[in-house]
């Protein structure tokens, strides 16, 4: 293979994980936002009380994670 291709394959690899990494970022990202609101809302459900951040947060990633 000719150093020219071989630089081609290398370069369409790098660009091609590139976007795989960035559709994995996005969904994550998006999976995040949406925890993030659910554990709003669980916190304005419960009332408004601080102090069960945490709880509220693991029930908004069960509840994320199993429409998903």
């Amino acid at each position: 293979m000719s150093p020219a291709r071989n630089r081609e394959n290398i370069e369409a690899q790098a660009a091609s994980e590139r976007f795989e990494t960035e559709e994995v970022s996005h969904a994550n990202s998006d999976r995040g936002d949406k925890i993030r609101r659910r554990a709003y809302e669980i916190y304005l459900e419960r009332g408004e009380n601080p102090g069960c951040e945490l709880d509220d947060w693991l029930q908004a990633e069960r509840e994320v994670d199993a429409t998903h």
